[in-house]
C-alpha cells in the first residue's frame, strides 16, 4: 500500500465521521419536529390530518432538549470537520468562485450532488413538520391574521386579539410586540392567513412551505453558481444547502430570514441585469431591512458605472418605497425601536452591564453602545475588505468578477460580529454570500459564531421551558457572550494580520540574492 493511500485513507477517517455527524444533526433535528409538540415545539392545535404532521407523544422537555443541544453540537462540529477536511484537500484547482487563495480539487470522499440532493430533501421534509426552537412562527401567523381582518400589524400586537386562535396562540414576551419585518414579509403571512382561514395549524403549512421553496431555490442557485468548480461546489453545499444549524435555524425554526435570503442571492447572481436586481434588492430589503446591506455590493462593483447602477439603486428604491407606502409609515416606528435593543447572548450586554457598575444603572447606554457597535462595525469590516483588496479580489485584482459578493459577504459578516442585536438565524445571511466567494479562515469564524449562538438561545422561548433548565438562559446565555466577545477580537486580529504586507527572509550578506 502506497503512502499515497495511506494519506487518503488519513484523510477519509475524518471526513467520514464529520459527514456522520452532519448527517446524525440533521436527522435529530427532524426528529424534534416529529415529535410534536414539547418545549421546543409550540402547539399548533388543529386535527391531526391537516400538516404539519407530528406524533404528538408528547416528549418530555428535558429529552427534546437534549436532542436539541445534541442536532446543534455534532451540526456544527461536523460542519467544521467537513470544512477543515475540504480545505486540506490537496490538489490543483480553485478555491472558490474568483478565489485567489490556496489550491484545491475536488474530494473525493463526498458528491457535492448528493449534499444538495440531501439538502433540499431534509429542507422538504422539515416544512411537513411543525416548526421548532422559538416562537416566531407564531407572531407571523398573528400579524397575517391582522391584515386580513383589516387591522396593521405595525400599531397591534397579539393583546388586542383576544380570543382569536392565531393571537392567543402567541407567546410571550411578543404578544404586546407589532410586526418588525416589511411589507412583502407581511404580505405573505397575510396570503397565508387568506389560504388558511382560522386554522393555525394550516397558516403555518401554507408559512412553511413558502420558507422551504425560499432555501431551496437559494441552494440551487448557488450549486448551479459553483457548479464549474467541483470543490468550491462542496464548500457551498455544505455552508449552505446541508449545513445542519441552518436547517435547524432557518428551516425547521421557519424564520423570514430565509425569504430576505432568497432575494438577496438572486440579486446578486442576476446583477447583470440591472433592472431584475434592483427590484429583487428591493424585495430583499422589503421583507427585512438589515439585508439592505447587500445592496452596498453591486454598488461597489458598479461604482465606474454611474449610469447602471443608477438604475439598479432606483428600480430598488422604488420596490421599497411603494411597499411601504401600501402598509403606511406606521411600519418604520418598530423597526427604529428594535434597532436600539440588544439581545441577551451579545457582547454588548456586558459592555452595557460595565457602564452601569461604573456609571449608574440609570440608563440602558443604548445611545453610546449603538455608536460603539458602528465603530466596530466599521473596524471590522475595513480589515475584511482590506485582506480581500490583498487577496486580489476587489480593485480589478483576480477576482474574476465577484466585487459585488465578496463586498457584500464582508459587510454583512462585520454587522453580524458588531450589532448590539443579535439572534442565531441572523447569520444565515452570511452563509449564503461566503458561499459565492473564496475559501478563508473566515468560513470557520462564522461557524463557531452561530454554533454559540444557537447554545445561547436553546430554545429561544420562555414557554415550556421547565425550571430547572432556566440556567440554561439565565446563566449559560450571558456567560457564551463572553465567548463571542472573544471570537469577536479573534477576527479582527485575524483579518488584521492575515491582510499584512508578506514578510520575505533578509538575504545573507555572504549570499547576495539572486536577481529577478
Amino acid at each position: 500500500m502506497t503512502s499515497q493511500t495511506h494519506r487518503g485513507e488519513a484523510r477519509g477517517r475524518p471526513a467520514g465521521a464529520a459527514t456522520a455527524a452532519i448527517c446524525v444533526s440533521i436527522l435529530l433535528t427532524i426528529t424534534i419536529g416529529l415529535l410534536g409538540p414539547s418545549a421546543m415545539v409550540p402547539s399548533l392545535g388543529g386535527p391531526a390530518w391537516l400538516p404539519p404532521f407530528s406524533l404528538g407523544v408528547d416528549p418530555e422537555p428535558h429529552l427534546v432538549i437534549a436532542l436539541a443541544a445534541a442536532a446543534i453540537i455534532l451540526g456544527g462540529l461536523g460542519l467544521l470537520g467537513a470544512l477543515l477536511t475540504l480545505r486540506r484537500s490537496p490538489g490543483p484547482g480553485s478555491s472558490g468562485p474568483g478565489s485567489s487563495g490556496p489550491g484545491l480539487s475536488g474530494p473525493r470522499w463526498l458528491d457535492p450532488r448528493w449534499l444538495v440532493t440531501a439538502g433540499c430533501l431534509a429542507a422538504g421534509i422539515l416544512a411537513f413538520l411543525p416548526p421548532s426552537g422559538s416562537g416566531d412562527h407564531l407572531n407571523y401567523a398573528a400579524y397575517g391574521r391582522m391584515v386580513t381582518l383589516g387591522l396593521s400589524p405595525y400599531t397591534h400586537g397579539a393583546v388586542d386579539l383576544p380570543g382569536d386562535p392565531m393571537a392567543d396562540a402567541v407567546e410571550e414576551p411578543w404578544r404586546e410586540e407589532p410586526s418588525v419585518y416589511g411589507p412583502v414579509a407581511t404580505a405573505v403571512q397575510a396570503l397565508a392567513s387568506w389560504i388558511a382561514g382560522d386554522s393555525l395549524k394550516l397558516t403555518m403549512f401554507v408559512l412553511a412551505l413558502v420558507n422551504a421553496a425560499a432555501f431551496i431555490a437559494t441552494a440551487l442557485l448557488i450549486d448551479r453558481f459553483t457548479r464549474g468548480d467541483p470543490a468550491g461546489r462542496l464548500r457551498a453545499a455544505l455552508l449552505w444547502t446541508a449545513n445542519p444549524l441552518l436547517l435547524y435555524q432557518l428551516v425547521a425554526g421557519m424564520h423570514v430570514d430565509t425569504l430576505a435570503i432568497a432575494c438577496m442571492v438572486a440579486a446578486l447572481l442576476a446583477r447583470s441585469r440591472p433592472v431584475g436586481a434592483g427590484a429583487l434588492l428591493g424585495l430583499g430589503v422589503a421583507v427585512k431591512v438589515n439585508a439592505g446591506l447587500v445592496a452596498l455590493g453591486p454598488a461597489w462593483e458598479l461604482r465606474r458605472r454611474p449610469a447602471r447602477l443608477a438604475l439598479m439603486a432606483g428600480c430598488a428604491v422604488m420596490v421599497v418605497v411603494v411597499g411601504y407606502a401600501i402598509v403606511g409609515p406606521e411600519a418604520i416606528a418598530p423597526m427604529t425601536r428594535t434597532s436600539k435593543s440588544i439581545s441577551h447572548a451579545s457582547p454588548w450586554k456586558l459592555v452595557q452591564g460595565w457602564l452601569q457598575s461604573i456609571v449608574g444603572t440609570g440608563s440602558a447606554y443604548r445611545g453610546e453602545i449603538q455608536i460603539g457597535s458602528l465603530l466596530l462595525l466599521a473596524l471590522i469590516a475595513w480589515a475584511l475588505l482590506r485582506l480581500a483588496a490583498r487577496r486580489g479580489l476587489l480593485g480589478g485584482g483576480s477576482g474574476g468578477g465577484l466585487e459585488a459578493p465578496v463586498v457584500a459577504a464582508g459587510l454583512v459578516v462585520a454587522y453580524l460580529f458588531a450589532t448590539p442585536y443579535i439572534l442565531p438565524w441572523y447569520d444565515g445571511l452570511a452563509f449564503a454570500l461566503l458561499a459565492l466567494v473564496a475559501v478563508s479562515a473566515l468560513d470557520t469564524f462564522v461557524v463557531v459564531h452561530l454554533l454559540v449562538l444557537s447554545l445561547a438561545y436553546l430554545p429561544a422561548r420562555v414557554e415550556g421551558v421547565p425550571a430547572d433548565l432556566e440556567w440554561l438562559s439565565k446563566v449559560l446565555r450571558p456567560q457564551l457572550a463572553w465567548v463571542l466577545l472573544a471570537l469577536t477580537a479573534a477576527l479582527v486580529v485575524w483579518a488584521w494580520r492575515a491582510a499584512g504586507p508578506v514578510r520575505r527572509p533578509r538575504a545573507s550578506a555572504a549570499r547576495p540574492p539572486l536577481a529577478p
